[in-house]
């Protein structure tokens, strides 16, 4: 009886072994190859509305690639959420063409989470069933994995913007966004729920 105890432990302790050297190889193959794990990319994709989230490395990456989806006729409406950037946000799509009358801000969300709880009210409100979410690339997982997380009901798409992809591009304060990525991604699960898978 013992002996078979003792078996059943080496088992167990091979399969968490075994377990701990999979994910330990997952998260140096991530943080190795940053693109690879951090990006989520749709593909061309038609839907109700975009959804510029503030922030970014590069100033007008986000709005330049929401500007570019609406004149590819992806949405026929752009939502821009984030304190801070919503003006500077809405400017440069109207510099890129887009109609003043197609544009709406939200302007009170500080973080994704809450870019993600204040632009889905907008969304419930005026019933739209589906979302294209524009953010930088190492962003995208996280972004559309938070939207999806607060309202499931809706088709979220990503489209991100490739600023700044290749490595040899990066700035310091660039490579350390990329790398917090990989903290907040867990931070978010603990804290909202929010798979990151």
């Amino acid at each position: 009886m013992f002996c078979g105890v003792s078996r059943k432990k080496k088992w167990i302790l091979r399969i968490v072994l075994a377990l701990m050297i999979f994910i330990g190889a997952l998260a140096i193959a991530a943080i190795a190859f940053p693109q690879k794990f951090l990006c989520i990319d749709s593909g061309p994709s038609k839907a109700d509305v975009i959804i510029i989230l503030g922030g970014g490395t590069g100033s007008h990456e986000r709005p330049e690639q929401a500007a570019e989806l609406f004149k590819q006729q992806a949405a026929s409406k752009i939502i821009v959420s984030g304190a801070g950037d919503d003006e500077s946000n809405r400017k440069i799509l109207i510099e890129q063409g887009v109609p003043t009358n197609v544009i709406q801000l939200e302007s009170k969300s500080e973080t994704t989470a809450q870019n993600a709880q204040f632009t889905i009210k907008i969304l419930r409100a005026e019933k739209i069933r589906s979302a294209i979410i524009v953010t930088s690339w190492y962003h995208s997982r996280r972004a559309i994995e938070t939207f999806e997380h607060y309202a499931p009901e809706i088709k979220f798409y990503s489209r991100p913007s490739y600023f700044a992809f290749k490595r040899s591009d990066w700035t310091r304060a660039m490579t350390k966004r990329i790398y917090l990525e990989f903290a907040k991604l867990p931070g978010y699960w603990i804290r909202y729920g929010v798979c990151p898978f």
